[in-house]
């Protein structure tokens, strides 16, 4: 087991191309089609239990018995062959197939069905290994198969885009659904029997009802050929696989894509459902099992309870509630262990742009496209004061930390702060030159943070609400600002796309976040402040290193526009969209360590085995955390791809490595752990020209010349965080003194 994405479990690293997966009856165990082979996994702890050889070509299906005591495999060696689960010995080998065996499975009467290139669905005895009846024949091969629960309907998916009901007993064709443009790869009745997909070359999936014969849905989003679906035990959710490498969530009623599990490197052939329903695994061309835990997993869906576009998610102080607000004029209490809704506050005669818990948690305050800021009582949703005065939308409030003042920012250029408790008017904010988007207050309350279309951010007094300061560099509408959770920096987002992290004390930017294709609408900092969130028009959110910059985790697929996001704990995130969905986001999200952008050519681990550094073509050598898998230290900007990477043993607790690149240069790095970061020094090595380098130190690097000692002097280097970076390439001629270690052995 390796590596954790985002919704994900640990998942299995395996050296063949994974065609069929299934899950035992009892969930204890998982079977794997791996080239010719068949492995069997106990779900306990994920290690092999059963290994089954025998096959001469590639195993493309397997279903296990009722009882759980035997696997059923079909193989492109044209054979289907029965497994006892417990030996591993092979108890039948069925042969008849005058083509390769493309699917299997197993009703509950016992009875066996394959599918095959030689146009025809074969039915068996798995007792005896006898074929039954006559072959029921197909116009073209036949590429899915699967029983109807009770056992007496068989339905089967064909080359020439069709998909066909059988009766079992007759042997004759009772039906015909005929509306795929291309091959069908995969078909699944529904747990009552009610419904049955099928799945298609043409990148859809679509939804028959059983008893009129009707297409119910045509599920469109894959955006290469689907070929595997699988309904969950429930019924509610269809999962989907794809050559695009993904899994799709869909919702059975509606038809609308509920999520996309994004990971696998390669086509996913295979999906399977545990039986508990908590559980499902995805098989792929990249040689890799995912497990996705639906029942604790990576996403939530909470509710889609609002009748329009989610402006604005908040979670209460106490983590138990969140409040959303919409443009259908009401905010919505939702319980955050159960995601049902507690509460509806409706009143305003406007869109409701924006809302905030006053930090005791009683009462709520919501701005309005009506220019009013209503104060809501939250354990029994009355409104208590009504604030006047804007004379255009209000985009935004915040309360001040001790909970008595309240700010609303509007389209009317102006800031209003007033009395929490009697709605008393106790000071106006005027500078910006156009609309005022957002509004906020910093941890301990003597700042206040504007943000407006005028592209700027504005820095007041939060005592006298004094002009302090203005942040320029966006080049488009300020949409939020927020400070971090220590008070000393301030993250805004822009529609420039961008999200940038600024100085509270010197108002400079220290980075700016790049990666959205739309406006970015919502930036939130963790509650340990060493991430941060962002939502975007471009149906993403995205995980933020603070530290970095770096971009942990893109989570794409939104339905709509995101327009809120907030911290639930220091775990767990939630996220309204422009759908009037609210979603939850549980904790794997924090695991995922997105890391080079290109080939990685070499990786090392170090002696203790405690760090794994790697080295790519993107020009980077990054250090990771064996235990945690995250990233400590990146080293960048190299001028030539980094083709090797090597630990030296060493006597003392230093750790030496070793970076070759593709010019022929090497280096010799100290690196040295601070914390939960590695921080590198260049001791000295052999280069063909410059040396340009971000995220080391080259400070007291030893055989430097008097004349580069002189540069460095002059270009200066500064001090980020805990890495020391030169400001500008550093030229480095053949050294004029032997280094201290050599480049020859």
């Amino acid at each position: 087991m390796t590596g954790v994405q985002f919704g994900e479990l640990p998942y299995l690293e395996l050296e063949g191309e994974v065609k069929s997966c299934i899950f035992s009856p009892d969930g204890e165990s998982f079977a794997v089609g791996l080239d010719c082979d068949i492995v069997v996994y106990s779900t306990s702890n994920w290690e092999i239990s059963q290994e089954m050889t025998g096959h001469s070509n590639t195993v493309r299906g397997l279903v296990y018995s009722m009882d759980g005591t035997s696997i059923v495999s079909a193989s492109s060696d044209k054979t289907v062959r029965i497994w006892a689960v417990e030996s591993g010995l092979l108890q039948h080998r069925l042969t008849g197939h005058t083509g390769e065996v493309n699917c299997i499975a197993y009703s509950l009467r016992d009875q066996v069905a394959s599918g095959s290139d030689d146009k025809t669905i074969r039915l068996w005895d798995p007792v005896t290994g006898i074929c039954c009846c006559e072959p029921l024949g197909h116009e073209n091969a036949v590429l899915c198969v699967v029983y109807l629960s009770q056992g007496d309907q068989i339905a089967s998916g064909c080359d020439d885009f069709s998909v066909r009901l059988w009766n079992v007993a007759t042997g004759e064709c009772s039906h015909i659904f005929g509306s795929h443009s291309d091959r069908v790869w995969g078909v699944a009745f529904s747990p009552h029997g009610d419904q049955v997909a099928s799945v298609s070359r043409d990148n859809t999936i679509r939804l028959w009802d059983m008893v009129s014969r009707n297409r119910c849905h045509i599920l469109k989003g894959h955006i290469d050929k689907v070929n595997g679906v699988v309904y969950s035990p429930k019924g509610d959710q269809i999962f989907s696989t794809s050559h695009d490498g993904t899994v799709r969530v869909w919702d059975v009623q509606s038809g609308t894509c509920r999520h996309t599990l994004p990971g696998h490197r390669d086509f996913v052939s295979c999906v399977a459902y545990s039986p508990k329903g908590d559980m499902v695994a995805s098989g792929s061309q990249d040689k890799t099992v995912r497990l996705w835990d639906v029942s604790v997993g990576g996403y939530r869906h909470i509710s889609s309870g609002h009748g329009a576009k989610i402006f604005h998610v908040k979670c209460s102080p106490n983590g138990k509630l969140i409040a959303s607000c919409s443009v259908d004029g009401t905010i919505r209490l939702w319980d955050v262990k159960s995601g049902t809704c507690l509460r509806t506050l409706s009143g305003n005669s406007g869109a409701i742009f924006s809302i905030a818990f006053s930090p005791q948690g009683n009462q709520l305050g919501s701005g309005s496209g009506d220019n009013t800021v209503q104060l809501w009582d939250v354990d029994t949703g009355t409104c208590r004061l009504s604030l006047t005065g804007h004379t255009d939308e209000v985009k935004d409030i915040a309360y001040s930390p001790q909970g008595d003042r309240v700010a609303s920012a509007s389209q009317d250029k102006t800031v209003r702060v007033c009395d929490a408790e009697t709605g008393k008017l106790i000071g106006i904010l005027k500078q910006h030159t156009k609309g005022v988007m957002c509004v906020a207050y910093s941890p301990d309350g003597s700042l206040i943070a504007t943000g407006s279309m005028d592209y700027t951010v504005r820095l007041w007094s939060g005592e006298d609400m004094t002009h302090i300061k203005k942040l320029n560099g966006h080049t488009g509408c300020v949409n939020d600002v927020t400070f971090s959770p220590g008070g000393e920096e301030l993250a805004s987002a822009s529609s420039d796309k961008t999200a940038r992290l600024a100085n509270v004390e010197t108002g400079d930017y220290r980075l700016k976040l790049t990666g959205h294709d739309g406006a970015v609408t919502r930036v939130a900092y963790s509650p340990k402040g060493d991430l941060l969130v962002s939502g975007s028009e471009d149906r993403t959110i995205r995980l933020w290193d603070v530290a970095s910059g770096l971009c942990r985790k893109e989570v794409q697929n939104f339905q709509g526009h995101v327009y809120g996001v907030t911290w639930i704990d220091a775990n767990c995130l939630a996220t309204g969209c422009e759908d009037g969905s609210v979603m939850k986001w549980l904790p794997q999200i924090m695991n995922k360590q997105v890391g080079h952008l290109c080939w990685v050519v070499r990786m090392a681990f170090a002696p203790k085995g405690d760090l794994i550094a790697s080295g790519s073509f993107d020009k980077t050598v990054r250090i990771w955390d064996v235990g945690t898998g995250s990233c400590r230290a990146v080293v960048q900007h190299f001028q030539e791809g980094v083709f090797g990477v090597a630990w030296i043993p060493s006597d003392d607790e230093g750790k030496y490595l070793v970076t070759g690149y593709r010019d022929g240069s090497a280096l010799k790095w100290r690196v040295e752990e601070e914390g939960d970061a590695c921080r590198l020094e260049l001791c000295w090595g052999a280069t063909n020209g410059s040396l340009t380098v971000t995220g080391a130190s080259i400070q007291e690097v030893p055989g430097l010349t008097l004349r580069n000692k002189e540069l460095l002097d002059s270009v200066g280097v500064w001090v980020h965080r805990r890495n020391w970076c030169a400001k500008q390439a550093i030229p480095m001629p053949p050294l004029q003194a032997p280094p201290p270690w050599g480049l020859d052995g």
